[in-house]
């Protein structure tokens, strides 16, 4: 770890922990982006998980207890804030699309000393940081989970395993309702059908196969698809372009 610390409004830290890392539920004092230039993060919480690719990042309000697992090689770099100064003012996480100009400043801030001068060209750089964060999008790398004891037990169980095959009233059966109720229950809690539910779970579980250096294929099956074609055709929609290509652009 390399603490770099800020004049008030934003400290730092710079990390790169070993693939499969994990670092434990907290939570802290002030929010905070977290970010990985390479290697995917998955975090989560109590309303679900945040997939974070390369060039994403992922925004943690105060006070929110979080875990973070490391999928690959992962370069990660955390900016923590002041609250009261705080450039997002969100009470949930949110995973947002980090620009060429948003890069660079983070990259920059990180070579910059622990203190300078008052007025200088640091202070300028983490204003034009400030600027990019506010008016950065949102990206929809989050899965939401249920309370409902029942339903919960269903998405834990499909998370942990997005290949399973089983009808919408398998599932309903397994949590003990009727097909419609299920269907029911699951959009009022989930705020989605089970079914684009089930295709968030794939994607964002295909972003840590490819962080882990398998093939298209070996992402396409073991995430639930029956063919390369069909799995890249839901990443493109979701991503904006290949798999390969995301990632060896990332890289």
């Amino acid at each position: 770890m390399v603490p770099i610390a800020l004049p008030a409004a934003v400290f730092g830290m710079a990390e790169e922990p070993e693939p499969g890392f994990f670092i434990p539920p907290h939570k802290h004092d002030t929010p905070q982006l977290i970010y990985a230039s390479e290697g995917v993060m998955t975090v989560e919480t109590d309303d679900g998980a945040w997939v974070v690719p390369p060039e994403r990042a992922v925004w943690v309000p105060v006070h929110v207890t979080h875990s973070i697992r490391m999928t690959g090689s992962v370069r990660m770099r955390t900016l923590y804030f002041e609250p009261a100064a705080a450039p997002l003012r969100r009470e949930h996480c949110c995973v947002i699309q980090v620009s060429d100009l948003l890069r660079a400043c983070i990259a920059r801030f990180f070579q910059y000393s622990a203190t300078w001068p008052e007025g200088g060209i640091e202070d300028r750089l983490v204003a034009v940081l400030f600027d990019e964060l506010q008016v950065a999008p949102t990206a929809p790398l989050h899965l939401p989970m249920p309370r409902d004891a029942r339903l919960l037990g269903v998405a834990v169980a499909f998370r942990d395993d997005t290949s399973l095959r089983r009808t919408v009233g398998d599932w309903a059966r397994s949590a003990g309702t009727s097909e419609r109720t299920f269907e029911r229950l699951w959009s009022a809690e989930v705020g989605m059908t089970f079914g684009r539910w089930q295709k968030q779970a794939r994607l964002l579980r295909s972003l840590e196969v490819l962080a882990s250096e398998k093939s298209v294929t070996a992402a396409a099956l073991e995430v639930g698809f029956e063919t390369p074609s069909a799995f890249v055709a839901m990443f493109r929609r979701a991503m904006g372009t290949t798999p390969a290509r995301y990632f060896r652009e990332s890289g």
